[in-house]
């Protein structure tokens, strides 16, 4: 180097110029710890290390044990749905008796009780005095029940009035009229609700043991979820919706929808029937909240809830009970009978319960536009409408009732012959199961035009009830039904707002080629013996379980 000086800390000094050894020495013991001390923090960090990985291998053993042992043993599951089963009755003796109901959700679950203990909560259907309460309890417990008791006044309030006017309206896309928005009076149903849920909860907690699933049903009980996490955190919820779920703008006008958005959350699964419900749902929360939502589950972590996974699972039918009546003598000795009073007419099927979501006056003006379009055919079809009464009491259903009565007179007057007779049937009244079964298994077509529903199982009974014809039925399925996104393969999908649309599709069913119809209704029959009421309590309770599984690895 041909400079003589260096800059060392910016001032020049001699190049041949050297710290002496004893003050660098000095210098790096001042900075650096002896070896003795590193040595002894490296000890102590790899100790640390090891009892980390011992105590994370422990929690993980004791995990796997609490994991295996809960699959192992059978374990207890509350079904908690508005209505029990049974429904309690005083004999001529003064004594309490239960008349044990059937169909729907009863012979859906009926098939898990070989894998579970089940505990039915719900209210009796009755208002029982207290002095006679425990007396009511003790029976229903030994038909694996616990009722839920509320006042006639509070299950007016709670149920005829916030569930039944205010969310299944909504849900089913109808808003409230301008002048009927938010009042007292739906204010005072709403204090209503939540008061019922928490009574609900109240007897969850009187059955309800550590492990125990919990599966809450339905728009009567979305308060459940949040209720029962609060007094029970490490509870197992599961959550199903009967109906549709509307789309968020829809949600959104709900003056309560951040409370019970918040307590769906608060339940490890969410189940749906189809995709769209689910989507619907997730489209509100992204709109209502803040929190982190994936294509399948939300994060209700920071508001106290959990991750809760959201699911499809399309509920289904037990096509062997049908199947099984179509062989016994009752359900073939009343087919003969129909097949005679028909008279060789093709047999339009309707039954729908009376409900201005079902579209019968939509069904009616289809029906009665075909017979305009194709007079010819009033000879030979007659449209059998099955109208199952419903809340009779109520002013908008007693409305719905004149007005379909109006429109059936106004076809028959149009359209009947005196040789073969009214081209139309009604009647407002149910049927026993082995008639029902005779009725599908003559018609020729089943015609379903739902405004919204969230599934409507009438067309897996109608195609159940086809196995073994050598001509089977077509099924005309509105596309606003949750069906059509299953059996919409193996159907003509209509939409009911259509008239002319519904009134072609009836032509078409009619003329229909036999090989058309053997293709259609194998799709559909194969679909509907899979997908089996049976098969969607499984799986949602699968589902249930790998959802609170989730949340322990996660916790």
């Amino acid at each position: 180097c041909s400079m003589s000086h260096r800059m060392v800390f910016g001032n020049p000094v001699n190049a041949d110029a050297r710290p002496e050894a004893s003050h660098v020495m000095s210098l790096r013991e001042s900075f650096l710890p002896p070896a003795r001390q590193l040595l002894r923090e490296s000890q102590l960090v790899q100790e640390h290390i090891r009892k980390t990985q011992l105590k994370q291998d422990f929690e993980k053993s004791i995990k796997e044990q609490l994991q295996s042992k809960h699959a192992q043993r059978r374990q207890k599951i509350l079904i908690v749905a508005n209505r029990l089963p049974t429904t309690p009755k005083k004999n001529s003796d003064g004594e309490w008796v239960f008349e044990r109901c059937s169909g729907g959700l009863v012979s859906c679950l009926a098939g898990i009780q070989q894998r579970f203990d089940m505990v039915w909560l719900g209210w009796p259907g009755c208002e029982v005095p207290p002095e006679d309460q425990e007396t009511v309890c003790t029976e229903a417990m030994r038909k694996n029940c616990y009722p839920v008791f509320l006042k006639n006044q509070l299950v007016n309030e709670y149920y005829n009035g916030f569930a039944n006017n205010v969310l299944w309206p909504l849900f089913h896309y109808i808003m409230p009229p301008f002048d009927k928005g938010v009042n007292e009076c739906a204010t005072g149903q709403w204090e209503a609700y939540k008061k019922a849920n928490a009574l609900f909860v109240e007897s969850i907690l009187q059955v309800y043991e550590d492990d125990d699933y919990v599966w809450v049903h339905d728009y009567h009980l979305m308060l459940v979820p949040k209720m029962l996490r609060d007094l029970k955190p490490d509870s197992n919820i599961g959550w199903f919706l009967h109906t549709p779920f509307p789309s968020a703008e829809i949600y959104r006008t709900l003056p309560w929808r951040q409370e019970i958005m918040e307590s769906l959350l608060h339940a490890n699964l969410l189940g749906f029937h189809v995709y769209d419900y689910m989507r619907h749902f997730l489209s509100s929360c992204v709109q209502l909240t803040s929190l982190e939502i994936s294509q399948h589950t939300v994060d209700a972590t920071s508001i106290g809830g959990c991750v809760v996974t959201c699911a499809t699972v399309p509920i289904g039918i037990s096509p062997q009970d049908f199947t099984d009546a179509l062989a016994s003598p009752e359900v073939k000795q009343q087919v003969e009978k129909l097949a005679e009073q028909y008279g060789g007419r093709r047999v339009i099927l309707g039954i729908d319960r009376l409900d201005y979501m079902k579209g019968i006056p939509h069904k009616l003006r289809a029906f009665g536009h075909f017979l305009d379009l194709h007079p010819d055919w009033a000879a030979n079809c007659v449209l059998v409408q099955l109208a199952v009464p419903s809340r009779r009491d109520v002013p908008e259903y007693q409305r719905l009732q004149r007005q379909v009565h109006e429109l059936v007179g106004a076809i028959c007057g149009r359209h009947s012959k005196l040789e073969t007779g009214a081209p139309v049937i009604y009647l407002d009244a149910s049927m026993s199961f082995l008639d029902l079964v005779a009725l599908y298994q003559v018609a020729d077509v089943a015609l379903i035009t739902s405004l919204r529903d969230g599934m409507n199982l009438v067309s897996y009974e109608f195609i159940a009830c086809h196995k073994n014809r050598d001509n089977p039925g077509v099924l005309i399925l509105s596309e606003f039904a949750g069906a059509a996104q299953s059996l919409g393969a193996g159907a003509i999908r209509v939409n009911p707002w259509n008239l002319q649309d519904t009134a072609n599709a009836i032509y078409e069913a009619l003329e229909m080629s036999r090989e058309d119809k053997i293709a259609l209704h194998k799709y559909a029959y194969q679909y509907v013996t899979e997908h089996t009421s049976q098969k969607w309590a499984e799986t949602f309770l699968q589902s249930l379980q790998e959802a609170c599984h989730d949340l322990m690895d996660v916790t």
